[in-house]
């Protein structure tokens, strides 16, 4: 049983990890100017935040999952905001001559910053809550140590979304000259803008 909720768990995780937004474009960002574990650094952030939400939904937090969802708009204001001055900040970056890696605090604001941009999208409880249910899952089935393999699995799917996306990145990341640097700012920063946009409109609608 076990190894059947981690099992799910790794495939629910990497099923809802697998859409390309904000997150993955800031992940192929990272990779291509920094290498590729900043990549996966930024999938951690996100993984975490994707487990944590996870959570809730597996233990039925309703009191939680109620409270984020009832204020889903002013969070989503929030994180279209903070996406907006990402990828401005993002597009406007000077690219280094070649790729570099970033430094220990660079790694810990990429992490922080990504955990914290990934839970502006409370809807991921009602992804979890819908997941779970196709998979036959119900939180008062689940025990303690049932929902919390559940849980490792979904950090362990999303953490391999990442991992394959940072990797299929750093393949030819040595190609890219500070030309290319430069486009992969911009055109990031631009996508991120974009999603930013977007949940600000969604704020109004």
């Amino acid at each position: 049983m076990g190894y059947t909720l981690l099992l799910e768990g790794i495939l629910i995780g990497f099923a809802l990890a697998l859409p390309i937004g904000p997150i993955g474009i800031l992940c192929i960002r990272k990779t291509a100017t920094e290498g590729h574990f900043s990549g996966m650094v930024v999938g951690f952030g996100a993984a975490l935040a994707d487990a944590l939400y996870g959570f809730v939904a597996a233990f039925g937090l309703t009191i939680i999952s109620d409270t984020l969802l009832s204020q889903q708009m002013w969070i989503r204001l929030i994180g279209g905001a903070a996406l907006c001055y990402l990828g401005v900040k993002t597009y406007l970056a000077k690219p280094p001559d070649a790729a570099q890696p970033a430094n220990g605090r660079g790694y810990v604001g990429s992490f922080i910053s990504t955990f914290l941009l990934t839970l502006t999208n409370p809807l991921t409880i009602l992804a979890f809550l819908g997941v779970f249910a196709g998979f036959g899952l119900r939180e008062s089935e689940l025990s303690l140590g049932s929902a919390s393999t559940l849980i490792a699995g979904v950090f362990l799917g999303s953490s391999l979304w990442f991992f394959l996306l940072s990797y299929s990145i750093t393949l030819f990341r040595n190609k890219i000259n500070a030309t290319g640097l430069g486009w992969v700012n911009r055109i990031s920063g631009f996508l991120i803008i974009i999603f930013g946009i977007v949940a600000i409109i969604s704020f109004f609608r």
